[in-house]
């Protein structure tokens, strides 16, 4: 575990209300916030740049993989722990992957894949995994629904009072329906890479106009094709414990259960899959022994739970996005063909 960079930064409010700002909208303009917040555009954008080059922050554009024809699948691999890290490392360097991460004292390797949905194309999943006699189980679960954690880990969610957070949110209401063209396949590397990347930088790799860039983004946010997900270290906010549960759900009790999980601060990402642990949460904690009261006193009085298991996590090796962090750092579990490659917003 790499977090002397975690360590050596420290947020105040200023960086609290600009990330949860960022939470409601990754391309927020820094005049808004300053705005909003009452500082200078200046102090608000140096303040991101600060943290962005610390390695501490990323925002990141990635479109829906249910509204381009894809599915994610979460991955297990368990493996020898010599052959822990170079499984990790195969699996970093591909297009279809993100939140890679060690788990269970670097015995346990946990990604998610993006496949083309359906049982056909789906079936290519498992072959394209590393090859090597070290590896001693792999399993692979769909993402069904995603039922907790769309608007980030709450934790981040404490820097702006309601009336700032409503002050800075995106106006409601759906867009027209749109597709992906050959021309948004490359907008989104760009973005995929740095989210708040400038329309210029998008302009000159699609060969459009600025004002077409902005409009093209508009359109492709307000149809749920793309979404802006934000990376901040949960070191950062104190928070030292996260860990995957995979839960066995009573079916008929899915609902409730997902309800209860939308509803835990502890929470950063819930989803139902396929398989029999067939619901899938990722918690961050204070430290060890709120993680155990939280099994305890929440999961525990769920009485539609008939298993969890909990899976500590040990490293993280590549997050969301089209490339893995500058530096490694504590724990997170875990495009069609060539591009970014989107995982759960957690």
């Amino acid at each position: 575990m790499e977090s002397d960079e975690t360590e050596a930064v420290e947020l105040d409010a200023l960086d609290r209300q600009l990330l949860h700002a960022l939470q409601i909208d990754g391309r927020v303009p820094f005049s808004r916030v300053a705005e909003v917040v009452g500082a200078s555009d200046r102090t608000v954008a140096r303040r991101y740049h600060r943290l962005r080059s610390a390695g501490v922050l990323r925002v990141v554009g990635l479109p829906d993989a249910r509204k381009i024809g894809m599915a994610d699948w979460f991955v297990r691999i368990r493996c020898t722990p010599d052959a822990a890290p170079a499984v990790a490392a195969a699996l970093v360097e591909r297009e279809d992957t993100s939140w890679v991460g060690l788990a269970s004292g670097g015995t346990e390797i946990t990604c998610v894949m993006r496949a083309h949905a359906g049982p056909v194309r789906g079936s290519l999943l498992l072959p394209k995994l590393p090859r090597t006699s070290r590896i001693t189980a792999v399993t692979a679960q769909c993402l069904l629904r995603i039922v907790a954690g769309e608007s980030g880990w709450p934790g981040r969610l404490t820097g702006l009072d309601p009336e700032q957070a409503a002050a800075l949110a995106r106006p409601a209401g759906p867009g027209r329906a749109a597709r992906l063209t050959a021309a948004d396949r490359l907008l989104l590397p760009v973005l995929a890479r740095d989210g708040r990347a400038a329309a210029a930088e998008l302009a000159a790799a699609t060969g459009w106009s600025e004002s077409t860039v902005r409009r093209r983004l508009e359109e492709l946010r307000r149809s749920g094709l793309l979404y802006f997900d934000v990376d901040v270290d949960p070191l950062l906010y104190g928070f030292t414990c996260e860990a995957v549960l995979w839960l066995k759900v009573a079916p008929g009790e899915l609902n409730g259960v997902a309800a209860a999980l939308a509803g835990h601060p502890e929470v950063a990402f819930a989803g139902a899959v396929s398989g029999a642990a067939n619901m899938v949460a990722y918690v961050v904690c204070r430290d060890a022994d709120a993680l155990y009261d939280y099994l305890a006193t929440r999961i525990g009085a769920l009485p539609g739970v008939r298993e969890a298991e909990t899976v500590p996590a040990t490293r993280l090796v590549k997050r969301a996005g089209a490339t893995p962090p500058r530096r490694l750092s504590p724990p997170v579990p875990p495009g069609s063909g060539p591009g970014p490659s989107p995982g759960p917003p957690w």
